[in-house]
């Protein structure tokens, strides 16, 4: 690592020398973020995922910072350009933006006038009229020396070094750093009529606005783009070219200049008009595109994060049930450990409304498999499913006699799971509608098992997914869904390919060939066993081991979090104190003791006090439904419960029982004034007590309130 680097990540990151080269040395040894997060923390001043995450893309963003400044530097000392000025100014900035300010100068010019100005070798006479110390008439007079074929008048010769003068200011990093500022701070988004615009459309709330591009919301900015692109809207950015003008004339002109200012201003001007402006403006925009994508894609990240860490049901059979009408409603039993054990096809819904037959299957079920729950998908038919299940537990009894409930689940992404390859191989004999069962009863028993089986963006819980840097979108959701899947853990002997795959250090490939291995000996007793798996090798095994769990086997370590590198100090612990006596004054003796450090000896004693600990635990836990909601029913004033489904930066989208999930805007949330709904809510969070706002029946929209 370079010292250049070095100096740059410690004012970038504010982290210690020693942390830095630790970080950098883990990952250029193969180490993934949660094995370092997780195993490495004195060597990290116990980074958090989150905290690592942060540095790997800064240490990405100085790598290539530095290696574009070199590769300036070069051009530049080839063509005989380099000079003090230019290395202190690309010595000191801190942006890929500010180096290539720095480059532009000395770039082959793409305005044909400049270019053709200086060909016509007027740069000389440029330089005189910039000099400012010759009046308007001496500078006519010296525009004669450079009269020739293609310059043949003192007009035309003065016009083309005006050319190059604009193009100088237009250039100038000072100049253009200060105009960036003015358009980021004040500039304008003015919003007009497009060649597509519909009146009654998506985007007639938008239509002959001016905007302060500084306040404009990430959500309202991908909305406006989009409609630009769907030719629906014009938008033009607006600025005080006055002000900026007055500003030339009082900074960038001199008290003493002759004369010639004029000429020079005129120039200015034309290069602030012509060519920086445009350029600035089309950037800001690029720059407003990309913070409203970045933030949108932090939001989703945040969601899905959310979304995966829902508690799990645990020990318990669950029937899902795919609601439907004429194709009738899809019955699939999973076990405790999520394998399909049965399916069948019930009609309870109109127009069969076949009640009496229905109910004997799903009671013969309950008999047969000993089912405690039902999940029920919140599509179409969802309430007439429910009322069927809700009238049938209190027409036998099933509450007293089996503690029987049920749960509404949404049901977004199962179409798109069944449907998959991953599906297609979990299930190859099933149909895709039994499938589509199995995954809603999934989500039931442990969300993030089932959900990371379906690309995120099929999840609902984000907002303009199609309109955001689709690059960046996917790295956040996949990186999120690692940091969480290797925080909860993954047990080797239920997990499917595709969960196994999220865990640090293990591929795809390798991921199968565990659930190839599993099939073929039973299940794994030890986590030992994971190196007789094809292609496990020993980086491979030290990466992922800590973060598989065995329920029963042979140790009761190998159901914890504790790495088997510390299975030796486990153990001497275990013989020598009683864990659940050690007191926090203790544990520094106790590590110099045992030659473990203190971090490391931390979450050992706190892993061997509750092995098999989900932290999933701590998060919202699955609310059983006691009533469903016709929207036929509600009215203004109605007094309801609901589950966030999605958070948006407008609002967010909660789960009544209807069909359609209901809005509750950001002004509706608290009686506090809040930025985000995030301060307040969070994904999967039961809401008690939601009022109603508005009733749509025709559009089939709701409108909550909190307060």
């Amino acid at each position: 690592m370079t010292k250049d680097l070095l100096e740059l990540l410690k004012e970038k990151t504010q982290l210690p020398t020693s942390v830095i080269k630790n970080i950098i040395n883990l990952l250029n040894e193969g180490c993934t973020i949660p094995f370092i997060a997780r195993y490495r923390k004195d060597l990290t001043n116990n980074a958090s995922d989150e905290a690592l995450r942060a540095f790997e893309e800064v240490y990405s963003y100085s790598q290539k910072l530095l290696s574009r400044k070199e590769e300036i530097i070069s051009i530049l000392k080839e063509k005989n350009f380099l000079n003090d000025k230019v290395l202190s100014q690309l010595s000191e900035v801190t942006t890929l933006q500010a180096v290539e300010d720095i480059y532009t100068p000395f770039k082959d010019k793409k305005s044909s006038r400049t270019s053709k100005a200086i060909e016509n070798g007027l740069e000389p006479l440029a330089n005189i009229i910039q000099s400012l110390k010759y009046t308007k008439e001496e500078v006519s007079q010296k525009a004669k020396q450079f009269l020739n074929k293609e310059v043949t008048s003192t007009e035309d010769a003065i016009t083309g070094a005006k050319d190059i003068i604009a193009q100088r200011y237009a250039d100038d990093f000072k100049s253009k750093e200060i105009i960036r500022k003015l358009i980021s701070n004040w500039g304008t988004i003015e919003i007009k009529e497009g060649k597509e615009f519909q009146k009654d459309g998506l985007y007639s709330n938008f239509l002959e606005k001016e905007e302060k591009i500084k306040y404009i919301k990430s959500h309202r900015a991908l909305a406006i783009l989009r409609a630009v692109n769907e030719k629906q809207l014009t938008i033009k950015i607006n600025i005080d070219e006055k002000h900026i003008l007055e500003n030339i004339k009082k900074y960038k002109i001199p008290s003493w200049a002759n004369s010639s200012k004029e000429i020079v201003f005129d120039a200015y001007k034309d290069g602030l008009k012509r060519l920086l402006l445009p350029s600035l403006k089309r950037e800001a925009l690029t720059t407003l595109k990309e913070k409203a994508s970045s933030e949108a894609i932090e939001l989703f990240g945040k969601n899905l994060k959310e979304l995966l860490q829902t508690a799990p049901l645990v020990n318990q059979v669950i029937l899902g049930l795919d609601p439907g009408y004429k194709t009738g409603c899809k019955l699939a039993v999973i076990d405790e450990d999520g394998l399909y054990l049965d399916s069948t096809v019930i009609y309870p819904t109109k127009p069969k409304e076949d009640f009496t037959n229905s109910s004997k299957i799903v009671c013969s079920l309950i008999e047969k498999y000993n089912i405690t729950a039902i999940a029920i998908g919140n599509g179409t038919a969802s309430r007439e499913s429910a009322d069927f299940i809700a009238r049938l537990i209190k027409e036998k009894n099933l509450d007293v006699d089996y503690n029987i409930n049920y749960a509404i689940v949404s049901e977004i992404g199962a179409s798109v799971y069944s449907a998959s390859k991953i599906a297609q191989k979990e299930y190859p004999n099933l149909d895709v509608t039994i499938r589509g069962a199995i995954s809603i009863a999934a989500r039931l028993r442990d969300p993030m098992a089932a959900l990371v089986k379906i690309d995120p963006k099929s999840l609902g819980i984000g907002q303009y997914q199609h309109d955001v840097n689709q690059k960046e979108l996917a790295l956040k959701l996949e990186n999120t869904t690692i940091d969480l899947v290797n925080k909860v853990g993954v047990d080797i002997n239920s997990a499917s390919y595709k969960l196994l795959s999220f865990v640090s250090g293990i591929t795809e490939k390798l991921a199968q060939n565990i659930v190839e291995h599993r099939e073929k000996i039973g299940k794994f007793t030890s986590k030992e066993e994971l190196l007789k798996v094809k292609g496990i090798g020993a980086k491979a095994y030290e990466q992922a081991v800590g973060f598989l769990r065995i329920k029963d086997g042979k140790s009761i370590l190998d159901n914890t979090a504790i790495h088997p590198e510390d299975y030796e100090v486990t153990k001497n612990l275990q013989k020598n104190y009683k864990i659940e006596d050690i007191k926090e004054s203790q544990i520094q003796s106790i590590s110099k003791e045992l030659g473990s450090s203190l971090l490391k000896l931390k979450d050992i004693i706190e892993e061997l006090k509750k092995p098999g600990f989900d932290i999933r635990e701590n998060f919202n836990q699955v609310k059983f439904a006691s009533d469903v909601t016709s929207i036929e029913d509600l009215k203004e004033g109605f007094i309801l419960s609901g589950i966030v489904r999605n958070i948006t930066d407008f609002g967010a989208f909660i789960d009544v029982g209807l069909k359609n999930d209901a809005l509750l805007h950001i002004s509706q949330i608290s009686n506090k004034r809040i930025s985000h709904p995030s301060e307040v809510l969070s994904i999967n969070q039961n809401l008690e007590k939601v009022k109603v706002l508005s009733v749509d029946v025709e559009k089939q929209r709701v409108s909550l309130s909190l307060k």
